[in-house]
């Protein structure tokens, strides 16, 4: 009976905080194609989600496919949950699967601090590296610079020297789009502003 009732939470939870009007679908970009009104409606509901998930379910998710984990980030993101940092740099590095990864970034570059800064360095130390696979790496640069402008920081100065680890990236094969920084700081900036938005709406969000 117990194993059937595990068997079953990770269900219950996909359909409660998951799947509701096609959530896992339009974190991220697709909040920027949205109307203000069904934004503010889409980020109320968000915000109340964050307020009533317990952290185990989080955990549980987390556990999941790539819907689940982008989900819950943005969950852990918009309540301010930073006791999942470490478990979200974790699950970034690993790169297991794809979708989740923007979603751990905003995360990150909401909590706002030198640890998560180190976290997002740690990743483009890595994967930098790789110009053969096309990961976060932009998303990751994006929170970077959002970090470094929040906390007069310079994390990103060495990966964006010339012939530094950014350029030797999008000059590798296959070809990719050499797109300014800064776009990618601002991208990730107006997703970490939706989560500060749905935030409101979180009664149970840390302080």
């Amino acid at each position: 009976m117990r194993r059937a009732h595990d068997e079953e939470e990770p269900l219950k939870l996909i359909r409660r905080y998951v799947t509701p009007d096609r959530r896992y679908l339009k974190l991220g970009g697709s909040l920027l194609g949205m109307s203000g009104r069904n934004r503010t409606k889409f980020l109320r509901k968000l915000g109340q989600a964050a307020g009533e998930i317990s952290p185990r379910e989080l955990d549980t998710l987390l556990d999941g496919g790539w819907r689940e984990r982008k989900t819950a980030a943005w969950l852990v993101a918009v309540a301010g949950r930073s006791e999942f940092r470490d478990r979200l740099g974790e699950l970034m590095l690993a790169s297991e699967g794809p979708y989740a990864g923007q979603a751990y970034c905003v995360a990150l570059a909401s909590f706002g601090t030198r640890t998560d800064a180190d976290l997002l360095v740690a990743y483009l130390d890595r994967y930098l590296r790789r110009p053969d696979l096309y990961y976060d790496q932009t998303a990751v640069l994006g929170a970077l610079l959002l970090l470094d402008a929040k906390l007069g920081a310079d994390y990103a100065a060495r990966f964006l020297a010339p012939d530094g680890l950014w350029q030797q990236w999008i000059d590798g094969p296959p070809s990719k789009d050499g797109e300014v920084a800064d776009s990618y700081q601002e991208f990730i900036g107006k997703l970490c502003a939706f989560a500060e938005e749905a935030a409101k709406h979180c009664h149970d969000r840390l302080t």
